[in-house]
């Protein structure tokens, strides 16, 4: 035992004393880490020929005056995007004959709630297509039905639409209003007890999301909101934005898909375009409009496109930015 011991010993010591022998200060491989403590700056360099000169390249030019590649750039801040919370609203909407579910919800968090929905009921999938938000329904031995599942015009909203076929697929454009809107209705009360409760999301539905029916962008030094929807939703929309944000229209052509909004005194104390905080000295903070602020909301369509810009009549364009701003927070 002792020998056994004793060579034990030895080979530790053998160890320790290699590995100081090759990563050691005086080692083959001495640890380079802290070797920037020692370095020094070179002296210049001397050129033997004063005609020569050394050129030295400045990657990193101060912010000087009278340089245009280091001048300040003047970048206008990012557009404002508004979300929709986490109020998880579930509503049936009309608009003529056509009708359909709105919810506050991501179309990738519907689908799966929307499929659950099917399942539990009488029906049957015939098929699912979740990149094209499309499930084929056998509702009848004679009546198929077809329901899309589309990306809002609200950030994070989903819109839900039923339409009918014969079960050899031919579209069925004489369906009764009523039956659509009775079903409708069952999809509304059970996304109203799932959606708040709901936490699942589907990933091969992922792409309805990037499909939004808003875009905000500037055109001609304005600021432009693009819903991918004809004339009578963008208007129903921005008619249903402006009364949600109190703001009343005192002229309407709905014809040349004008709105004309003003303030004025006698307004001041009716709530309507408390948004903008007219008038409150109270506040730092707040957006503060002369009383002649006049705004023209101008919607144009084409190819199925609607264009939302406003004008101010009689005052700063900052507080046409607000107004458009506050329209496109309020849309739905």
């Amino acid at each position: 035992m002792k020998y056994i011991r004793n060579y034990h010993l030895l080979c530790l010591t053998l160890f320790f004393s290699s590995c100081s022998y090759i990563t050691g200060p005086e080692g083959l491989y001495p640890e380079t880490k802290y070797q920037f403590f020692e370095e020094v700056v070179n002296p210049e360099i001397q050129l033997e020929n004063e005609d020569f000169t050394v050129i030295v390249d400045d990657h990193y030019p101060p912010m000087t005056d009278g340089i245009s590649s280091a001048e300040v750039q003047d970048i206008p801040p990012p557009r404002q995007i508004f979300s929709s919370g986490e109020s998880n609203e579930v509503q049936l909407r009309r608009l003529g004959e056509l009708m359909w579910v709105y919810i506050e919800t991501l179309p990738s968090t519907a689908w799966p709630i929307a499929k659950n929905y099917i399942e539990a009921s009488p029906m049957s999938i015939l098929s699912a297509d979740p990149d094209a938000g499309i499930f084929t329904i056998k509702y009848s031995e004679a009546l198929n039905l077809i329901l899309r599942v589309e990306h809002g015009i609200k950030e994070a909203s989903t819109e839900i639409f039923l339409s009918s076929q014969t079960s050899n697929g031919v579209l069925n454009s004489n369906t009764d209003s009523t039956f659509i809107q009775t079903e409708l209705e069952k999809l509304v009360q059970y996304f109203a007890s799932s959606a708040a409760s709901f936490s699942g999301t589907s990933l091969a539905a992922q792409s309805l999301n990037d499909r939004k029916k808003a875009k905000i962008f500037n055109l001609n030094n304005k600021t432009t909101i693009q819903l991918d929807l004809g004339f009578d939703r963008a208007w129903s929309a921005v008619s249903r934005a402006l009364s949600a944000g109190n703001i009343t229209s005192n002229d309407i052509d709905r014809d040349g898909g004008i709105f004309l909004v003003s303030y004025s005194v006698e307004s001041e104390g009716n709530g309507w375009f408390n948004f903008l905080n007219f008038a409150d000295d109270s506040d730092p903070n707040s957006l503060l409009l002369k009383e002649q602020a006049e705004f023209k909301i101008i919607l144009k369509t084409a190819n199925d496109q609607t264009n939302i810009v406003v004008e101010s009549l009689a005052g700063s364009p900052e507080d046409a930015e607000a107004l458009i701003s506050k329209i496109n927070e309020l849309l739905s």
